[in-house]
């Protein structure tokens, strides 16, 4: 009796806590694309004297959850680490039952009403021809059912390793050089980047693992750290993960957002003290800018003389 009055009091709290989370959101801060590394099924499992791979059923109810708080706060696309090029070496039995489950959600999620309603387009990312057969199919399923779509993209990182798909790209430039379909002071970033897995993906704002490990696990290096993407990691399995949890990762992006707005602000402000001599109506337009991310006690100095000696407005 003692065990469940203190769920429902820790389920209350944690909608409160949520709801006060959700009103400190800036609605016009939040990330595009969010990136999770949904670490702790297994773990998740042996805490609680189950197979593997009821973790991992367990945790797709969780991914379920995730995809619909993304698409609610206005979060363009998400890409979930399904399944890495490492996880090929687990157990021949856990690999099948992963394998189930991959086939078995692609195809649900491609039958869900709220997927088409929302205009959803899922697609896969990742080396599918190592896959069997049953998967790819349900990639194939998924991409079809739900092509025409692009409200919102959800990724599904299966098969997939960072270093690997970089090599890829490489080795696809120096053939396209070789042949003479690309020259060589032709290759810039658009040309590795049409070369990657899925184009066009999203640089990634934010990464989150769950789990308590605190790497990110080779995933996506291009679009995360290329962006210099934020990342919150976190302690609760990925069964375990809320939406408590969810929303901290957002304002922890925000968070990190103003620092940064601010501190380009600061080299701005301190560039335009420096060189006085600019021209006025180049002046007036930085500085009007700076003034939203400037705290009160660092916008002294900040008005710009016109020539009767007077401050521009």
């Amino acid at each position: 009796m003692l065990s469940l009055v203190r769920e429902r009091v820790g389920e209350r709290f944690q909608a409160a806590y949520s709801r006060v989370l959700e009103r400190e959101i800036d609605d016009e801060r939040v990330p595009s694309h969010v990136a999770v590394i949904q670490d702790g099924n297994r773990r998740y499992a042996r805490k609680r004297g189950d197979d593997p791979h009821e973790g991992h059923q367990a945790g797709a109810q969780t991914t379920e959850q995730v995809l619909e708080w993304c698409a609610d706060l206005g979060v363009e696309e998400l890409t979930l680490y399904a399944f890495s090029t490492e996880n090929f070496d687990r157990p021949a039995d856990e690999r099948e039952h992963l394998f189930d489950l991959l086939a078995n959600k692609l195809r649900e999620f491609a039958n869900v009403d709220e997927i088409h309603d929302r205009e959803v387009r899922i697609r896969a990312l990742g080396e599918v021809s190592r896959l069997p057969e049953r998967v790819r199919d349900a990639v194939d399923y998924a991409d079809r059912r739900t092509r025409g779509y692009d409200s919102f993209t959800l990724n599904v990182a299966v098969a997939y390793g960072g270093r690997a798909e970089l090599l890829g790209a490489a080795r696809d430039v120096a053939r396209a050089v070789e042949s003479g379909d690309l020259a060589a002071d032709e290759v810039d970033v658009d040309a590795v980047a049409d070369r990657l897995y899925a184009d066009p993906v999203r640089d990634v704002d934010l990464i989150i693992r769950t789990g308590g490990d605190e790497r990110t696990s080779n995933f996506l290096p291009w679009h995360a750290n290329g962006n210099e993407a934020a990342v919150f990691f976190c302690t609760p399995y990925w069964p375990e993960f809320s939406k408590v949890d969810f929303l901290r990762a957002v304002r922890t992006y925000e968070s990190r957002e103003r620092s940064w707005r601010r501190a380009r602000a600061e080299r701005a402000l301190a560039l335009v003290r420096a060189f006085g001599g600019v021209e006025l109506d180049e002046a007036r337009a930085v500085l009007a800018r700076l003034r939203e991310y400037l705290p009160e006690g660092s916008r002294e100095g900040l008005d710009v003389e016109s020539e009767d000696g007077k401050a521009a407005d």
